[in-house]
């Protein structure tokens, strides 16, 4: 082994720890690794920057506009909610919720078409009085399968496309991944139309809002106002006189914080009571006990008006820039007129101060704020609504107009009249002129710290190329399976990318791991095209944990989640995907 191998397989192994880590963010990870690669003499400095001029980033960052565009068209909604008034069987549900995400993530990023249908996934499980938990980690896994269908569906897909090109002078073209994705899309539907019943029951998630009070297991502050029924009262008479149906989790008198209240500890004027509770019992204790939720009557932004009001539930996603920051610390009504309610962190019981909580992704949060300001500050946080609301995140323009771009794009790059990149850039354009979507919205919508990554991660692979690293890789792995046969061969690298992708970015994976497998391929004497498409279907099944895949995390505060709960259901469809994901690859695939 070179040294240039050693030092590229040390910052390698570098950027797993990192991303296992997990204290810092992807994109800064993919910094790091650039630099470092750069310092080692791995990257040539005058090639340093040459992965930001890739048609990689520029079909990603035009594709999450296309995405942004016919979402706010609404027309996916719209039919999804009058097919769901007509539907009351939950199997059925699942079948038209999954299958809905699914086949709109073959068109749109994967991460995109579930932040659509998640509202109307709440709504359909509020009418039918079930629990949100049953749609929505099922939804999520659909969207994956379903990213899996065409070359924009998710990032890897676009990857592996570039790597195929670079081995054999032919990319993947924009429907070349349908035979293999619409049959696991169909198969794994009907797992899950069935496979639900794998979660537990006990999962409880945020329940739809119309008030701000009409929430479940959300933790809030309300203060005991001089004169109201509550003072004087003790902590266990005022539990006792909402049937025990509320608890308070702490109490704040003054400038000192209780952490435990006793049942004998007499409630004061102005002390500050930390409340969890179901969301009736809760409205009905703070209403009953003439307490006031704290920020409720705060004054808003200088003009408003007091009847302009709105109060929404929505989730922390994971691109936000609210993540690790205290709520406190943030300072939500004086930089954005907004008021911070309750918050609600699934599988977890909450003892700090609303201000002192740190938030992470997934977190559900009550938020008020003027209705004609609120649309835009919380798409500017980062916040995803849940519930039924009378407002909507942006300006929409119904119809079939950015649909009928998107179908013009896709249609151009299948055709081969022009590439990719073109095509979609030229669509993101067209939404932006007609007005399907405003071009600051556009912006707001493109995930820089994913282009940043892909830009940085880029010369870092060609890195383990240039060097040997890759040749070295695929031979390691090319000796162990040169006895076992192609299917054996071929699910190696499928259950590799799948193992790895949890830890490490799928698009990181895939950076890694298509050059290898097209490599090992080439060792054993087969074609490559195979083995990509085993590593895009591997780095685009994450089932596992709610940390792989932004959708997996999109989904677990509303769902109510567990860390093992996304095994239950995940460990046996990711088996299926192996079971019949190798067999199709290899009948769509020949290897020879």
């Amino acid at each position: 082994m070179t040294e240039p191998q050693i030092l590229a397989f040390l910052i390698l192994g570098g950027m797993m720890l990192l991303f296992i880590w997990g204290r810092l963010r992807y994109d800064v990870v993919a910094m790091v690794a650039l630099l470092a690669s750069v310092a080692a003499g791995t990257v040539d400095p005058k090639k340093a920057f040459s992965g930001f001029s890739d048609d990689i980033v520029i079909i990603v960052g035009s594709a999450l506009v296309v995405s942004a565009a016919v979402a706010r068209a609404g027309v996916v909604e719209n039919l999804l909610d009058r097919m769901a008034q007509r539907i009351t069987r939950v199997r059925w549900q699942i079948t038209v919720l999954v299958g809905s995400v699914t086949l709109l993530s073959a068109l749109v990023k994967n991460i995109g078409a579930l932040a659509m249908l998640i509202p109307a996934a709440l709504k359909m499980a509020k009418r039918s009085g079930g629990s949100p938990a049953v749609f929505l980690m099922p939804m999520s896994f659909g969207s994956l399968l379903g990213g899996l269908i065409t070359l924009v569906g998710t990032s890897p897909n676009i990857i592996v496309s570039r790597v195929r090109e670079e081995m054999t002078g032919q990319p993947f073209l924009m429907f070349d991944y349908a035979p293999v994705g619409l049959g696991l899309s169909l198969a794994g539907l009907i797992f899950l139309r069935f496979g639900y019943r794998l979660l537990p029951r006990d999962r409880r998630a945020a329940a739809s809002l119309s008030e701000a009070l009409d929430i479940a297991d959300y933790n809030t502050e309300a203060e005991v106002p001089p004169g109201c029924p509550t003072a004087g009262r003790t902590v266990g008479q005022f539990v006792d006189a909402n049937d025990g149906t509320i608890v308070v989790t702490g109490m704040m008198r003054g400038t000192r914080r209780r952490r435990v209240t006793l049942p004998d500890t007499v409630i004061e004027d102005g002390d500050t009571l930390f409340l969890r509770g179901e969301p009736d019992a809760l409205a009905k204790a703070i209403a009953r006990g003439g307490l006031e939720l704290v920020g409720q009557d705060r004054a808003m932004v200088t003009g408003t008006r007091a009847e302009g009001r709105g109060v929404i539930e929505a989730v922390v996603t994971p691109q936000s820039a609210l993540i690790g920051e205290a709520a406190g610390g943030l300072e939500l009504h004086d930089r954005h007129g907004l008021n911070l309610i309750a918050i609600s962190r699934a599988g977890h019981v909450m003892t700090e101060r609303l201000g002192d909580t740190r938030l992470a992704a997934g977190d559900a949060l009550v938020v008020q704020g003027p209705i004609d300001i609120l649309p835009g500050q919380m798409r500017a946080l980062g916040l995803l609504p849940l519930a039924e609301r009378p407002i909507r995140l942006g300006s929409i323009r119904r119809g079939l107009l950015p649909v009928a771009i998107l179908t013009a794009a896709m249609a151009a790059t299948a055709a081969g009249l022009v590439p990719v990149a073109v095509a979609f850039f030229a669509a993101a354009a067209a939404m932006m002129l007609t007005g399907s979507i405003s071009p600051r919205e556009a912006y707001e919508n493109v995930e820089w710290p994913i282009l940043i990554m892909l830009g940085a991660l880029i010369p870092v692979s060609q890195a383990l190329q240039t060097t040997g690293a890759t040749d070295l890789m695929a031979h390691w792995l090319s000796e162990t399976a040169r006895q076992l046969p192609v299917w054996g061969a071929l699910g190696l690298i499928l259950v590799t990318a799948m193992a790895v992708t949890p830890f490490l970015n799928n698009a990181a994976t895939v950076l890694v791991m298509a050059p290898v497998a097209a490599m090992f391929a080439g060792d054993l004497g087969y074609r490559p095209e195979a083995f990509l498409m085993a590593v895009a279907v591997g780095a685009g099944c994450d089932f596992l944990t709610p940390i792989g895949h932004q959708c997996n995390t999109l989904v677990m505060g509303p769902g109510g989640y567990r860390f093992g709960d996304y095994a239950r259901l995940g460990a046996p469809l990711s088996l299926m995907v192996v079971l019949i994901g190798v067999p199709l690859i290899l009948l769509v695939w020949p290897v020879r």
